[in-house]
């Protein structure tokens, strides 16, 4: 439940019938992670519910026919939303006040800022593969599978890191907090939990100083991802 840590019953009820949306999330899922930021930051009260999507206990396949994570449930307990993009996208649209992409009248910033999105959310995909290709039994492991999505994280961190040795303020994209940047926390937030031993932190300094200071904000730090043990065998 997101909700403030309290032992009183009463409030606890109060903020569960306040959640307008259930949120079904995993600890270490940077997809997941960028919509309970945007949520947190829009001040949208909802309720966590925690799964590990690759089990067959995963209930995401009653809500989202790509069986994927993250699955927005809306008010009614029964429509959902799914895939982080377009949830991101139906919250801005459906909740647009504090917004987290620049106005249609800076449309340069606006296309900069869902070009960034593009970028963490490809790195972000090349790295699950390559988790998950590295989860199977080692004689059926790829090499060059892996090298290949891993190439596409060196290439996605590159620009990340030209852009935060680029920007101009505390933000890649304007004087606030957006979604570009939370997508940039959010996948080297999974790099740091899936996988610490990557060197992008000395590569990309400037990258790494940006990070750090959008996880000192409190729906950064609110969110931290965490492993999780997957009970199925991926094979």
């Amino acid at each position: 439940m997101h909700r403030l840590k309290t032992p009183s019953v009463g409030l606890y009820l109060f903020e569960t019938l306040l959640a307008m949306f259930t949120l079904i999330s995993a600890t270490p899922s940077p997809y997941a992670r960028k919509v309970r930021i945007a949520l947190a930051e829009k001040k949208l009260p909802f309720t966590l519910q925690t799964e590990v999507p690759w089990d067959s206990t995963t209930q995401t396949k009653q809500y989202n026919p790509l069986e994927k994570l993250p699955v927005l449930i809306l008010e009614d307990g029964k429509s959902a939303v799914y895939e982080s993009s377009y949830i991101l996208e139906w919250i801005e649209a459906k909740y647009p006040d504090p917004p987290l992409l620049p106005g249609p009248d800076d449309i340069d910033a606006r296309l900069f800022a869902k070009k960034i999105q593009v970028v963490a959310d490809g790195i972000c995909d090349a790295l699950v593969i390559a988790f998950f290709e590295k989860m199977r039994d080692p004689e059926k492991q790829s090499q060059p599978w892996i090298d290949r999505q891993m190439r596409k994280v060196e290439g996605g961190l590159k620009a990340l890191g030209e852009w935060a040795e680029q920007k101009q303020g505390d933000y890649l994209v304007g004087d606030k907090l957006g979604l570009a940047d939370i997508a940039v926390g959010s996948v080297c937030g999974y790099l740091a939990c899936r996988w610490p031993d990557h060197g992008w932190r000395d590569t990309y300094p400037a990258l790494k100083k940006h990070w750090q200071m959008l996880e000192e904000i409190p729906s950064f730090k609110d969110t931290r991802p965490s492993p999780q043990t997957m009970k199925d065998k991926v094979v």
